[in-house]
């Protein structure tokens, strides 16, 4: 992780937060604090909250019980362990922990909701919440507990805790530490939750945000590797370019798809490898679909990230609680909350990345059968028979996309009841972000496959002297090259398709190419 003091402090509650705050925050270990305006807003609106403590009458969040159990009044001197008492019960997480950047991007979300000032919580309480973040400390959260609503509960009550001096924590080193401990290590002082605070750091769709950022923010960058992919495996199966061309796009002027063919004709320019019209002969009539129409598909998905980076948004400036205090000084139960925006675009971005995946394999697939791979070994092995070659790479690609299709159905239509039936419809958008993240995974191992299998391709048409293929193929092969040996008798091949993930994951696939042609779109 990069360290903190070589980066930008992100300054909360003022001009609000960017998705690039958030991956540098969750990511790279920005610091951040809280503006001298956000303190302001925060004094304000718990001084409306004291007021309403002190009233006869009840007050839901303030003097209330919670959920189902909002029209019992709760005694002044009980408060304190009504607030405890909720952030315990509600830290009910339980299986595989979360990852680290997750936990640091909803800690993150929710501190930024505090700094608006119109949750009623105290500045102390986000003080706190910045200073375990810039300490490197993580609440121990764990992957199921959260319906979406109200908001995530469960997730968001782990860190809670962890403010608490209770519960478990990461610390910088990754060590598991007790809370109170890692607290008093790092000179933070546990905090003792007033009234409204406890509903204040866990009515949140900042688990799901949090995650559909991250996603975003690497689907941005993997959809353009596809669309390199798709153009290394025109040029290395000597399929034509002439279907990108930008007047053809605009007969269907879908933004995503423009984009994509525009990429493709770029990487192709140059190739001599790719089979263009010559008067008088016969060249090839029109490609396979997963050749021809992946900037239609390509597009589609980039239409759909368009889509959720939008709601991204709108989310990332909203001030989700409930109660929440209005700009008026009202205090207002709602149900903002409710994470079906976020749970939406979740499930379609798995259904955008199943369907890029599935169409790469498609075309993985192709370099192994002679029927269909225009003059390429079988299974492109060295010696074939003897050789297996990439067959059982291409079952690798295939198991992952049919994960990936089990995880493009979605969650946001599973909808659960809970407590006691006053939570009759909910989100299911934490379950959504849980299986994104595997799926963005998943897509990243089929396109490291599909690259392994055309830059292995284009050992076989340059032995064969077929042509020169283009700069920035020649730049992808030439990385690959780099640990990942040519065609030869069969060797152990997961390390290889290990290595391809890494290319693509650290960004060098993009690196290399976008260094011999240019910026992609």
């Amino acid at each position: 992780m990069t360290t903190s003091h070589a980066l930008r402090s992100i300054s909360l509650g003022s001009a609000g937060l960017r998705p690039d705050d958030v991956v540098a925050v969750a990511r790279d270990g920005a610091p951040v604090h809280l503006s001298e305006q956000a303190l302001r807003d925060m004094a304000e609106s718990r001084a409306l909250i004291d007021d309403l403590a002190h009233d006869a009458l009840p007050h839901y969040g303030v003097s209330t019980g919670f959920g189902a159990l909002a029209t019992v009044q709760i005694p002044s001197e009980k408060r304190r362990q009504l607030q405890r008492s909720l952030v315990r019960s509600h830290a009910a997480g339980t299986g595989e922990e979360v990852e680290r950047e997750v936990v640091r991007a909803l800690m993150l979300l929710r501190l930024d909701t505090l700094a608006t000032g119109r949750t009623g919580a105290r500045p102390i309480v986000a003080e706190t919440y910045a200073q375990v973040l810039n300490a490197g400390l993580t609440p121990v959260v764990h992957e199921y507990g959260s319906l979406g609503c109200s908001g995530d509960l469960s997730p968001l009550a782990h860190c809670a805790l962890a403010i608490m001096g209770e519960g478990t924590v990461r610390d910088a080193a990754g060590e598991l530490r007790d809370a109170g401990d890692a607290l008093e290590e790092a000179g933070i002082a546990p905090v003792v939750l007033e009234e409204k605070e406890g509903l204040a750091l866990i009515n949140g769709t900042d688990g799901m945000l949090g995650t559909l950022l991250l996603a975003l923010h690497d689907l941005e960058a993997l959809l353009r590797v596809a669309d390199v992919a798709a153009a290394a495996s025109v040029e290395a199966l000597r399929g034509t370019d002439s279907v990108f061309a930008a007047d053809l796009q605009e007969l269907r002027p879908h933004p995503g798809q423009a984009a994509a063919a525009a990429n493709m004709a770029r990487v192709l320019g140059d190739s001599g490898l790719v089979s263009r019209r010559v008067s008088g002969e016969f060249t090839r009539v029109q490609d396979a679909y997963s050749l021809r129409c992946a900037p239609q598909v390509h597009g589609a998905a980039r239409d759909t990230a368009a889509h959720a980076a939008s709601v991204a948004r709108i989310e990332l400036g909203s001030a989700i609680d409930n109660p929440v205090v209005t700009r008026d000084g009202r205090v207002e139960s709602n149900g903002n909350f409710h994470g079906a925006p976020v749970g939406y675009v979740l499930d379609f971005l798995a259904i955008a990345a199943a369907d890029v995946a599935s169409m790469s394999e498609r075309r993985t697939d192709r370099f192994l059968d002679v029927a269909r791979n225009h003059g390429l070994p079988p299974f492109l092995a060295a010696d074939p028979g003897l050789d297996s070659g990439l067959m059982i790479a291409q079952y690798t690609a295939a198991g992952i996309v049919s994960e990936m299709k089990r995880l493009a159905v979605p969650a946001s239509v599973d909808s659960i009841p809970s407590s006691a039936m006053q939570e009759d419809h909910v989100a299911m958008g934490w379950a959504a972000a849980r299986k994104l993240r595997r799926s963005i995974d998943g897509l990243a191992r089929v396109l490291a496959i599909e690259l392994l299998t055309a830059t292995r391709a284009l050992d076989f048409r340059l032995a064969a002297g077929e042509g020169e293929p283009g700069a920035a193929t020649r730049a992808l092969h030439a990385l690959f090259r780099t640990d990942i040996a040519a065609p030869d008798t069969d060797a152990f091949t997961s390390p290889d398709i290990q290595a391809a993930v890494a290319h693509v994951q650290s960004g060098r696939v993009l690196a290399a190419v976008e260094t011999a042609i240019g910026a992609l779109a």
